[in-house]
């Protein structure tokens, strides 16, 4: 049976961040729309790093609120975001360099699983269904990711391609409904870049998607809304031909003319 989903999964809603002196986010707003990919995009510097920390709950906002399918969200922490339905790649991979690749796919849904530590640590038989049921979702994983052949390696003997694939697996095992990426295609062939854009428009059959990218290509290539961030406010929000021609999106990329494309 499919589980309808609401219109909107996250809505950030004047969203202000200060360290210290900096204001990091200064009242940014922002709708994630089911089954959607939402392209947040802005110089280095511009908050977009800072607003993924807020919605994962390693930072908390000096003002405004967050809502996760229509309720509140504003405790939550980082360890709880697999069972809220949240995952998230990081810019650095993060994968364990002394589990093999299975393993750091299956470490991606810890926090997912019905039974706790304590049944794990007595090797329950929930807990043992449960380890079943989640190495054959990172099987399949693997499987469909073109990683099968390599489960059993660790992750520094694989290629950088193949690595960001790992983390993929790993952010996907959870099943989400909201993945935040960050920075994906960084360090990618432009044949793997392209091979991206398909996984994440393949993803909204089930998940909605928040990019952080700097390759323009890919973010106007595969996203249904940009929003636009520049010192920490946002400056435009639209579809990419809107954002593309827009002259303030062009001063913040150094000056551009409007509708030149930005380069990573």
């Amino acid at each position: 049976m499919t589980i309808p989903f609401p219109e909107k999964v996250l809505d950030v809603s004047g969203v202000t961040v200060r360290f210290g002196g900096l204001v990091a986010l200064r009242d940014v707003s922002l709708s994630i729309a089911a089954r959607s990919v939402l392209g947040v995009i802005g110089p280095n510097g511009a908050g977009k790093t800072t607003l993924f920390n807020v919605i994962c709950g390693f930072v908390r906002p000096e003002a405004g609120d967050l809502r996760w399918k229509g309720r509140p969200l504003g405790k939550h922490r980082p360890d709880q975001l697999a069972r809220l339905g949240i995952a998230r790649t990081l810019q650095g991979l993060g994968l364990f360099g002394g589990l093999t690749v299975l393993e750091n796919v299956m470490a991606g849904a810890g926090g997912f699983a019905r039974t706790g530590s304590i049944a794990a640590l007595l090797g329950t038989a929930g807990a043992a269904r449960d380890e079943r049921e989640l190495r054959s979702r990172a099987l399949r994983l693997l499987r469909e990711l073109d990683l099968a052949d390599v489960r059993h390696h660790l992750p520094g003997a694989l290629p950088y391609g193949s690595r960001k694939r790992v983390a993929l697996a790993r952010a996907l095992v959870s099943e989400p409904e909201l993945l935040l990426l960050d920075e994906p295609a960084s360090g990618l062939s432009m044949a793997e870049t392209d091979e991206l854009a398909a996984r994440i428009r393949a993803l909204t059959d089930a998940t909605a998607v928040v990019l952080v990218e700097h390759h323009m290509d890919l973010v106007m290539g595969v996203c249904d809304e940009v929003v636009v961030l520049d010192f920490g406010e946002v400056i435009a929000t639209g579809s990419p031909d809107d954002v593309r021609a827009d002259p303030a999106v062009a001063d913040a990329y150094l000056g551009l003319a409007p509708g030149e494309r930005p380069s990573a």
